[in-house]
């Protein structure tokens, strides 16, 4: 067995944060409150692989020709905005993050999904029907492929984050469960 510990400071996040733990579970089961925490547990999971992350962090990629972690992060907010535009039932409108700083795009992402979130929650099954990914006037798909499209590449890319900053010597902090949606005491 090895033991690997790290002398890293954490930051610890705010706990008035929205993600800062994920939010309480619903008091019943359907349609909107299942997508809506599917949609949450990528909150809170972005919040805590994006929290602390350094300027040498967001330049950082661990091979030439891979995405570096603040391209990555370009791309998590750009797949949370297809999430709410769909869910806002509006087409996708592509955002110019050039000149935008990475704590605005980590605070615009992380509003993205809430907002998502938050519509989920008060969702039916008829108003899934509507909440379609539009890229143009004709390039639609329904609301399946944002769960196996931009929701799914969204988890997948906050666990490339966490791989990365690991490797650049600023690891998640070891003090968030992400199967309780916890910070640890």
């Amino acid at each position: 067995m090895y033991i690997i510990s790290f002398d890293y400071a954490f930051s610890q996040g705010n706990p008035d944060d929205y993600y800062y733990e994920i939010p309480e579970v619903p008091e019943f089961y359907n349609e909107g409150t299942v997508a809506a925490r599917i949609v949450d547990g990528l909150g809170f999971r972005y919040y805590w692989a994006s929290e602390g992350l350094r300027e040498e962090d967001l330049k950082f990629r661990p091979a030439e020709g891979s995405r570096s972690i603040e391209e990555t992060i370009d791309h998590i907010f750009a797949l949370s905005k297809i999430l709410v535009d769909a869910v806002n039932q509006q087409p996708y409108e592509q955002v110019d993050l050039t000149s935008i700083s990475f704590e605005e795009k980590r605070e615009m992402t992380l509003e993205n999904i809430k907002n998502a979130s938050e519509i989920l929650k008060k969702s039916t099954a008829l108003n899934f029907q509507n909440y379609n990914m539009t890229f143009s006037s004709t390039v639609e798909y329904p609301f399946w492929n944002l769960l196996n499209g931009p929701i799914a590449d969204a988890i997948n890319h906050v666990g490339q984050i966490i791989s990365f900053r690991r490797t650049n010597g600023n690891p998640f902090n070891q003090n968030i469960s992400v199967l309780r949606g916890k910070v640890k005491n």
